[in-house]
């Protein structure tokens, strides 16, 4: 008795499976997802990084010198909105409000709207790391004829990019599940297949728990590989 129930669970489960996901090719909705979910979250974290950078020296440089002043004040602005509203706010306002009159690829607008969020993010990180560099590395900066944008870009930036290194990766993660709001605005991300999957075969239980383990199984090896980067640069530390 015990044995047939069984035997009626799986094979009930089995349906299941085969109707949610191997039925009309359903599983080319999670992968066609996954494919645009991390196509917009390594774009968005280079332009966030790269943005981010140039934020980050405007206001370290104003806090060190005292100049940039006009930038700064644009800068901090900048910070003030976009880490005090949601993504997903922004991400509607960029692509309902700023390009409603102009036919604009949906995934460039997603990448625009996560990488100036996640530049924010990536600015104050930097700043903190520059500030967290001893000052008397300008002052040897000084020493050896160099002015203040080569002390900066020679030897306290690298200082400051390798304290910060890791939670840089951290908001590589962050962000990669933050991509998961962009169905908001019809992108066929990997949350966006699995609601599909959903919408079509009204199971809502095994494509939304496929979406679930495939954001943590990515979000698992990056922790693995931030882990394993934090160690060596401890490591490297305390030679």
């Amino acid at each position: 008795m015990r044995g047939d129930n069984l035997e009626n669970i799986f094979t009930e489960f089995a349906d299941k499976f085969y109707k949610t996901f191997i039925q009309d090719d359903r599983w080319k909705y999670l992968t066609n997802g996954l494919k645009n979910t991390l196509t917009i979250t390594v774009f968005a974290v280079l332009l966030g990084m790269v943005l981010g950078f140039l934020i980050a020296i405007v206001r370290s440089t104003h806090d060190k010198t005292g100049k940039l002043k006009v930038l700064n004040f644009f800068a901090k602005i900048y910070l003030t909105v976009i880490r005090g509203t949601p993504v997903v706010v922004q991400l509607l306002i960029i692509y309902f409000v700023i390009f409603a009159s102009v036919q604009v690829d949906k995934i460039f607008a997603a990448v625009l709207a996560f990488g100036l969020n996640s530049a924010a993010y990536v600015a104050e990180i930097v700043r903190s790391g520059i500030m967290a560099v001893d000052n008397g590395q300008f002052e040897a900066g000084s020493a050896l004829g160099l002015n203040y944008s080569q002390t900066m870009s020679y030897i306290v930036l690298p200082q400051a990019f390798k304290n910060v290194l890791p939670s840089l990766a951290n908001e590589f993660i962050v962000l990669l599940k933050e991509t998961s709001v962009a169905g908001y605005i019809a992108v066929q991300d990997l949350t966006k297949g699995g609601d599909t999957i959903r919408a079509n075969t009204y199971e809502p239980f095994l494509p939304l728990i496929a979406v679930a383990l495939i954001y943590l199984v990515i979000v698992m090896i990056l922790t693995h590989f931030v882990t394993r980067l934090e160690r060596r640069l401890a490591a490297n530390d305390k030679r």
